[in-house]
């Protein structure tokens, strides 16, 4: 690179190649580019455009704005018919979702280098709103799209001895009946495999975390009773919130907060049926490795655990809750919702709304009063 020239003018200098190169029989435009990425909510200006496609003074384009060039460049389809669009997840074929992983992983090695972090930014940054598909948005998205190991707790031994498919001797031995919070961990890790293509995203149960382990994202599923690492992580992190370990199954348990308030399930009397549980919702940086993040959602009960983890994948609820976020927590390097996970008659969680005053039971950082 020639001295002088930023770093980031090798990003800039892809971009440009990428519109001028990439289909040498079709001529993509400036403005085809921001009619895509802006989609519904109309193109974005042609100077932000050129403004990241400068080599003299590249601008660094937002992690969810390079998503979008890969989906664009995957697919011819996104200019064959006007205006120029951005197809969604479920349109790309095998191959062109392929070709989108590519580019992705491509464009994000040259955004963020080796030796570039995203400390400067709050622990929302990723949350960008709609963007015209789920890949490269919200607070489940990971811009550096480095490994997101997402940690369960295990079932005691006197829960899964209750269990068919248990045994590791049984031939149709099930590994995944042995894991807590079920419900959580397959929305959450279908939501988080859905926006980072390019990321390895597995689960592990705490028992089985290694050394290398936990310098990777962490997200944590489920309460301190089960998941030995959600214990030692809430220890090293100091957090506003304590959960209270349950010395028996049948305790309902209460989360803590540090200014000695205290929340509890809500259960029915006459049949000890769950009504409302109380949940929380942890996103700052890891203790184990500060250039990664760590995730809490852990309720008192199962339901509430899933209700943390529904309240930013819920398609009808996330949205409003990612813009609640930007707007309640602008420059937080970590925060924490406390909240309501109330229980259909049915059984069902509703989906918590953080918009909603009565649904948030404790917030942090708190509310500085102008």
């Amino acid at each position: 690179m020639q001295p002088g020239v930023p770093e980031s003018a090798r990003l800039a200098r892809r971009l440009r190649k990428l519109r001028t190169e990439h289909w040498p029989d079709l001529k993509i435009t400036q403005h085809q580019i921001a009619e895509a990425l802006g989609g519904e909510h109309g193109p974005l200006s042609l100077s932000l455009i050129s403004s990241w496609e400068s080599i003299r003074n590249p601008a660094l384009p937002p992690a969810s704005r390079l998503a979008g060039y890969a989906m664009f460049f995957a697919t011819r389809r996104s200019v064959e018919s006007g205006p120029a669009r951005l197809l969604s997840e479920h349109d790309l074929t095998d191959e062109e979702r392929q070709e989108r992983d590519r580019l992705h992983s491509e464009l994000f090695s040259l955004r963020f280098t080796d030796g570039e972090s995203t400390e400067h930014e709050p622990a929302w940054a990723t949350a960008t709103g709609p963007e015209g598909g789920v890949t490269g948005s919200g607070t489940w998205y990971f811009p550096d799209q480095r490994p997101i190991i997402i940690v369960s707790g295990s079932l005691p031994k006197r829960f899964r001895e209750r269990m068919p498919f248990t045994d590791t001797k049984d031939p149709d031995y099930v590994r995944s009946y042995s894991l807590a919070d079920l419900d959580a961990l397959l929305e959450v890790h279908g939501h988080i495999r859905a926006v980072n293509p390019a990321a390895d995203v597995r689960i592990c149960r705490s028992e089985e975390m290694e050394e290398d382990d936990f310098t990777s994202h962490l997200v944590l599923i489920g309460g301190v009773d089960w998941n030995a690492v959600n214990r030692d992580i809430t220890r090293r992190l100091e957090l506003p919130i304590s959960q209270q370990v349950r010395p028996h199954d049948e305790d309902a348990g209460c989360f803590s907060t540090a200014e000695g308030r205290t929340f509890e399930p809500v259960l029915d009397a006459a049949n000890g049926m769950l009504l409302e549980d109380v949940a929380h919702f942890f996103r700052g940086k890891s203790p184990y490795n500060s250039r990664r993040t760590v995730t809490l959602c852990n309720g008192m009960f199962g339901r509430g655990t899933y209700g943390a983890v529904r309240a930013l994948t819920d398609a009808k609820f996330r949205d409003r809750n990612e813009n609640f976020i930007r707007q309640r927590f602008p420059d937080a390097s970590a925060f924490s919702i406390l909240m309501r996970v109330r229980i259909n008659p049915n059984g069902t969680v509703v989906t918590p709304d953080w918009t909603q005053d009565d649904e948030r039971l404790h917030e942090w950082p708190p509310v500085i009063e102008a």
